[in-house]
């Protein structure tokens, strides 16, 4: 057979291949990639450099300040996309490639897309070991990229050019399939990088990829609405999958035909705007009194698009009625079963629309619609008074956050991730337009708030994307600032210092332990730092300013909405506060034999706190 080729190194043909992958979006058809964010070094700036530069008018290179940084910015951007477009991230070998190690955890946990384009050691061994080589006494093959093996949904070394296109294709099936999607790592060779291959020109031609939308199985199907229509008090859990199946429309419909509450996981929220009668927002050990209120006398609920993680689920100990029924409708199997679930395997948006065709005008009691809205009522007056101006030294986390939104309340997109702000973002933030919340807290990555935000802006630049963040997760990755400046991703960045890491503070003295290490007055010092953090990003090119107080906040706040710069605000808060209204228990196992009195007494709390868990 004359089969038409091209002659390309492998990392020519990797990049022209990435150029080719499309999708179409509201009827228009844009590249799927939607940038590559790249470090070169020893490993991938001869060959992966070289070729990314031959296509940098095509398909865009964003240089970075760190990899893990990087890497965050590229899953951010999947998920502000809802997982319809991507990009790719490529390091050089050794440290480069595993400080990706921890976003790809990240992504695989959050179910998220992002290819990892590592470089590795020569696959003709001749400079063995090269530099950054790590060298495993007993497999040869071995390598620093082996790492990415547990948290990659797919994982491939390229040894030969030619294997580079069985793996190409394999890699956008994964990125593109709902019930698969995950990170991808194609480990590189960096001498097969170089190499030449005569690539088939049909490698190369345009393919558009377009969201499989799977159909429920007509037994579960029928299962579901047979328990939903047996139920008294049914509620549902929007997870994420609403948002990325861009089901939000769907969920309203059924909500409001059948008369059903809806509460949101932390990846869920904004599924419903948070004034939609029957939203009654968060759910969990985070969640509003509302929330946890219908979660607790639900006798069926049905779990949508959601992983059923332990802050959802209160640690399994928020479903107090002891007939409940879960229904678990999800695109991936493993999750729709979990804890003997009636699985509805099947895209959020359509397994909605079939249960409502099946339940047909049926609609379940007023009275437990009265109770949900009776709960809401009484929540949004506690929320109110949480985040409520008042003249304190040291403002509560509520009280910046209710600062934010009335000074910024349109075409906002809020981002954070870890710490205490999550907990208090997820009961109190209000989001009106599906995707306007944007939380990494399924695997709960310190430093993700500011690379977040540059990957934000990127796949949404006509919204105002605002930042909160703590001094600790600060600290920890705060160099992508000066990529926001040198890419004009303009964000406002929110820094709350309270002097310490106070969310474990708070859950040590909640079980019992001494205040110790956390807060930077109990750690081992010989000197306090007194870290001037406004000086510190304008050092960066923010445009920055400390506020001493809650109505300055909001008056700097509404005088830097039109910079044109990455703009940054620093206020002292006080890092024992919390919102007490709603919340739920949460395990966290407490040391059984201590000397301190205060973990014994704690122990005692937790032991019968076991006893409203859900085994199995």
């Amino acid at each position: 057979m004359n089969q038409k080729t091209v002659r390309l190194t492998m990392a020519q043909a990797l990049a022209r291949f990435l150029t080719k992958q499309m999708t179409v979006i509201d009827g228009e058809t844009l590249p799927i990639f939607g940038g590559v964010f790249a470090i070169f070094g020893h490993g991938n700036v001869a060959g992966i450099g070289e070729a990314l530069h031959g296509i940098k008018d095509t398909l865009p290179t964003y240089r970075a300040q760190n990899e893990q940084g990087m890497a965050n910015a590229a899953i951010a951007y999947a998920k502000a996309s809802f997982r319809q477009r991507f990009m790719a991230c490529t390091t050089s070998i050794g440290p480069g490639a595993l400080n990706m190690v921890t976003s790809a955890a990240l992504a695989h946990v959050n179910r998220l897309p992002v290819l990892f384009l590592p470089g590795d050691v020569f696959a003709n061994r001749r400079p063995d070991p090269v530099l950054q080589q790590v060298e495993d006494f007993g497999d040869g093959a071995m390598t620093a990229n082996d790492c990415f093996r547990p948290v990659s949904r797919y994982f491939d070394r390229i040894t030969r050019p030619e294997q580079i296109i069985p793996a190409l294709r394999r890699a956008m099936q994964v990125l593109t399939d709902p019930a698969e999607c995950g990170p991808v790592t194609l480990s590189l060779c960096q001498d097969v990088q170089a190499e030449a291959y005569d690539y088939p020109e049909s490698f190369f031609a345009e393919k558009i990829w377009t969201t499989r939308r799977s159909q429920p199985d007509a037994d579960e199907l029928s299962a579901a609405i047979a328990a939903l229509k047996a139920a008294k008090k049914p509620v549902i859990i929007a997870g994420g999958g609403v948002l990325y199946s861009q089901a939000s429309k769907a969920l309203a419909a059924f909500a409001e035909k059948h008369g059903v509450p809806v509460v949101e996981t932390q990846s869920g929220k904004s599924a419903l705007p948070h004034g939609h009668a029957q939203n009654m927002g968060a759910v969990g050990v985070t969640g509003t009194s509302a929330s946890n209120l219908v979660a607790g006398q639900a006798d069926v609920v049905l779990a949508v698009g959601t992983r059923l993680q332990d802050f959802t689920t209160g640690s399994w100990s928020l479903f107090r009625n002891e007939d409940v029924k879960i229904i678990g409708l999800n695109v991936q199997a493993f999750d729709a079963a979990k804890h003997e679930s009636l699985p509805l395997v099947a895209d959020a948006r359509v397994g909605l629309d079939a249960l409502s065709a099946g339940l047909g005008s049926h609609t379940f009691d007023a009275g437990w619609a009265k109770v949900a809205a009776d709960g809401k009522v009484e929540w949004l007056k506690a929320a109110e008074r949480a985040m409520a101006t008042t003249n304190v030294a040291l403002p509560s986390d509520a009280q910046v956050i209710g600062a934010v939104q009335r000074a910024r309340p349109n075409n906002t997109t809020l981002v954070c991730a870890s710490g205490g702000l999550p907990g208090e973002l997820h009961k109190l933030w209000q989001p009106e337009e599906p995707g306007s919340y944007h939380m990494e807290y399924g695997f709960s990555t310190m430093g993700y708030e500011i690379a977040g935000g540059v990957g934000v802006k990127l796949a949404k630049p006509d919204s105002d994307v605002i930042v909160m963040v703590g001094d600790g997760s600060y600290m920890m990755l705060n160099s992508e600032l000066v990529s926001s400046i040198m890419l004009g991703t303009k964000l406002t960045i929110v820094l709350l210092d309270n002097a310490g890491y106070g969310c474990i503070n708070r859950l040590q003295m909640a079980t019992g332990g001494a205040n110790f290490n956390n807060l930077l007055k109990d750690t081992h010092h010989v000197t306090l730092p007194g870290i001037d953090f406004a000086a510190h990003a304008a050092s960066m090119g923010a445009v920055a300013r400390k506020v001493s107080s809650i109505s300055e906040l909001e008056t700097v706040l509404s005088e830097m909405a039109d910079e044109t710069r990455t703009t940054f605000i620093v206020i002292d808060t006080d890092p024992l506060i919390t919102t007490d209204e709603g919340g739920n228990w949460w395990d966290v196992a407490v040391p059984e034999v201590s000397v301190r009195p205060s973990v014994n007494e704690a122990r005692k709390g937790y032991e019968k706190a076991l006893a409203s868990q859900r085994i199995g």
